[in-house]
């Protein structure tokens, strides 16, 4: 038996549902989730109900973690088509601004070129007052995360380049996506990216075995966009799950919401991809601790590990085990050569062998009290 001692990971891509859908998730069971699959800090996206798009809905979001979340949470801030501006004073308590311009629904979906060039332009304007963040810094901005898949791709990327705003593009799954990332970076972009697990180990071969529940957004993609993917690794600054969580019986509906939970599964995805020789360690820690605290300023955790078993033998995912309170995932049946066996988050036990130890409230919800 080997025993891998490692730095708690950073999920920069997580939907915890709180406030609107607490049915399928919330502040506390999402984060139990994180810590069982060794995350110790996520950052929650703004489409909840009602969307996260004013001082208010952030400020009533942060006191929702802070009496539930059992690891770190920051919390983005949306541009939405009919607020315009509002977000704006709380810039600086948002780890930055989420903008969807594909597939998404209501308010949030950002569709005139007019209203992308303002929500840049004022983002960009108000990081001249404050900066942007850095090393965990009060104040300061983080970065415009977008959804822009495709042809929004190039319109978000020059955006960036004529505002001068730094650009994080999620959930990045298809060849021609990361290689014009890869020529953006080239030409000195202030570009960084993220790739889901789902995407890494999934492709549309999987779909008809997962029906329903390989529905996500962006959808899987076909084998040679998951190859270009690995090709493109070096291009790739940090792995996140887009975690997503709905019921079964959400998913067994004739028209499906598209989703998938992820806190639990990536590491012991991402350490058997190890065993396999195609990653390394420090591959992991590079995309799911130091590059998204450097990407969004996040504070450092002092005293904080996660001991991480090597199996000899591999064992099948088992949904029974899980803490996510859909308690389902598409990796269900793969077997995985790694499990999380415990976690310690600012010198105290957290988790251990499938047991939560932390008490709802014991995380820190960040930024909250900046600016």
């Amino acid at each position: 038996m080997t025993i891998l001692r490692i730095p708690g990971l950073v999920d920069a891509h997580v939907h915890l549902r709180e406030p609107g859908y607490e049915h399928k998730e919330d502040f506390y069971s999402g984060t139990a989730a994180a810590l069982a699959g060794g995350v110790t800090t996520v950052l929650d996206m703004p489409n909840t109900q009602p969307p996260t798009a004013t001082p208010e809905q952030l400020a009533a979001k942060a006191r929702l973690a802070a009496a539930k979340a059992v690891c770190d949470v920051g919390l983005f801030v949306a541009a939405t088509n009919d607020l315009a501006d509002a977000y704006l004073p709380a810039a600086t308590r948002a780890c930055g601004l989420k903008i969807y311009v594909s597939d998404t629904f209501g308010s949030l979906r950002i569709d005139t070129l007019d209203l992308m060039h303002r929500l840049f332009r004022t983002w960009a304007e108000r990081a001249r007052d404050v900066g942007y963040r850095s090393d965990g810094q009060a104040g300061g901005l983080g970065p415009v995360a977008v959804h822009a898949e495709e042809l929004m791709l190039p319109v978000c990327l020059n955006l960036s380049r004529l505002y001068d705003a730094p650009l994080h593009v999620v959930h990045v799954s298809r060849r021609s996506e990361i290689e014009l990332i890869r020529v953006a970076k080239e030409r000195g972009y202030r570009v960084t990216c993220e790739v889901t697990p789902h995407h890494l180990f999934l492709t549309t071969d999987d779909a008809a075995r997962l029906g329903p529940l390989g529905d996500m957004r962006p959808r899987l993609a076909t084998p040679d966009d998951q190859c270009a993917l690995w090709k493109n690794l070096a291009v790739i600054d940090v792995f996140a799950t887009d975690h997503a969580p709905h019921t079964q019986a959400e998913k067994a509906l004739p028209e499906p919401p598209p989703g998938v939970p992820g806190l639990e599964t990536m590491l012991p995805l991402l350490l058997t991809a190890v065993a396999d020789q195609r990653l390394t360690l420090d591959d992991i820690i590079a995309r799911c601790c130091v590059n998204p605290r450097r990407i969004y300023g996040l504070p450092e955790q002092p005293e904080t590990w996660v001991e991480v078993e090597i199996l000899e033998e591999p064992i099948a995912w088992r949904n029974e085990e899980m803490h996510t309170r859909v308690g389902w995932s598409p990796f269900a049946g793969i077997p995985l050569r790694a499990r999380v066996r415990s976690v310690t988050l600012r010198g105290a036990p957290v988790y251990a062998d499938g047991t939560l130890l932390a008490q709802p409230g014991s995380g820190h919800v960040l930024f909250h009290a900046a600016g």
